[in-house]
């Protein structure tokens, strides 16, 4: 008698050992005898053809009924169904069989089990990958929504608040005007410094979620005109020279190849990036330290790069600084002054200035070796933006056409 007719000989004694062992062990009864008989069906297939991929459909059938629980927590009972149908194959042998007959039957079924172990893991995985994978692009078009409204709401909000915030500051300039024909005192004067502060700041802010609505609905137009990355450092260090007085912080603008040299870019949203990254620095540099800005030329591009001796930033904040609402430290933090030490603010500044760096064609990243308010590691933001020498576009070459004829020439006579 061979090992295949040894198998159906203690077939029916294996059934009921392996619905046993089951039922025993995990408490579970329903259809324990269907899944015990299909499988034997399809191990006898093997064993006759001398092939154990005959098992590859039920256990096929097995990884595709796992429940999403199963998938989810990782916690599969299939193996240990299959462990205990060759533990129990073994001890039957053991019991009914001669212990050659016996050694001649596990020699088929043993590569089986192995094969079904394998296979089995295969299809799980399988399993677990194409079931994290839907749960993936679930949460990612969740995400996506999620964001999509985010940008909805900020886009409805700001120009909502814009309306009212007019007024408010149509009113106060003109209660300002009549204040000033009036016999008033310095307390009066006062209060209306502080709307107008508080009104300034608040347009300030509406404007910044205009400008993140626009890079995120890609509308933000750029008006492309001749510029000087030296001069709009200048501007923007006479502009910032009370906050860093107030803080008792050094700005060092170099000279570096390229930045004297003319090219064509928004000049008014390149001092957006400029001021919001140096704002950014100021912020988070104690009082005393101090602020570089170099750069290089490069082929095609020139790179500005912007140093500070501040506290640092994070590894784990690294990659959500330039993300809308990405702020750093304590978000309970809020202040007036957005260059107050550590001071709060709606972290929109970084997440404009890579947008309206991108729609210039460029690239902005920063590196720090991480947070330290005692040794103060710094940070260094790197700003790569293409070399224009030429105006974009027919109308912009009609406006500007003696520039740039004269820049032509002094590129050509080496001189900037």
């Amino acid at each position: 008698m061979n090992g295949v007719n040894h198998f159906h000989q203690i077939r029916p004694i294996l059934s009921s050992r392996v619905a046993q062992s089951i039922t025993e062990t995990s408490g579970i009864e329903e259809n324990i005898n269907d899944q015990t008989e299909e499988f034997f069906n399809s191990l006898s297939m093997a064993l006759e053809a001398n092939d154990p991929s005959r098992l590859d459909p039920i256990l096929k059938s097995w990884a595709v009924s796992q429940t999403e629980t199963d998938l989810e927590t990782g916690e599969s009972e299939l193996v240990s169904f299959l462990k205990s149908i060759m533990l129990s194959s073994q001890i039957v042998c053991r019991e009914t069989l001669s212990d050659s007959d016996a050694l001649d039957l596990l020699d088929l079924l043993i590569p089986c089990f192995a094969y079904a172990f394998h296979t089995l893991n295969r299809f799980e995985t399988q399993e677990k990958m194409d079931h994290n994978s839907r749960r993936l692009e679930f949460i990612q078009q969740r995400l996506e929504k999620l964001d999509r409204r985010k940008s909805e709401f900020i886009s409805v909000a700001a120009h909502e608040l814009k309306t009212p915030l007019t007024l408010i500051d149509g009113y106060s300039a003109m209660l300002r005007d009549s204040l000033n024909q009036m016999s008033t005192s310095d307390r009066d004067m006062e209060l209306m410094d502080g709307i107008t502060m508080g009104t300034r700041r608040l347009q300030s802010i509406i404007d910044d979620m205009i400008d993140v609505s626009m890079i995120d609905n890609n509308l933000l137009e750029l008006s492309f005109q001749p510029i000087w990355i030296n001069r709009l450092l200048t501007v923007i260090e006479i502009e910032l020279k009370p906050k860093l007085n107030s803080r008792n912080q050094n700005l060092i603008i170099h000279i570096f190849p390229g930045c004297d040299e003319m090219t064509y870019g928004d000049p008014e949203r390149l001092t957006q990036v400029f001021r919001n990254i140096l704002i950014n620095a100021i912020k988070f540099t104690p009082d005393g330290g101090s602020i570089d800005v170099n750069g290089r030329k490069l082929p095609g591009f020139v790179e500005v790069i912007i140093s500070d001796t501040g506290i640092g930033i994070a590894q784990d904040d690294q990659d959500l600084i330039f993300d809308k609402f990405g702020r750093l430290g304590d978000s309970s933090l809020h202040s007036s002054s957005k260059t107050k030490f550590k001071g709060g603010g709606p972290g929109l500044g970084l997440h404009i200035a890579k947008g309206i760096v991108q729609a210039h064609g460029g690239s902005i990243w920063m590196e720090s070796p991480g947070c330290d308010e005692e040794k103060c590691p710094g940070s260094t933001f790197h700003v790569l933006l293409p070399v224009h020498p030429e105006p974009p576009d027919e109308k912009t070459a009609r406006l500007f056409a003696a520039l740039t004829q004269q820049n032509s020439i002094n590129l050509q006579n080496g001189e900037t």
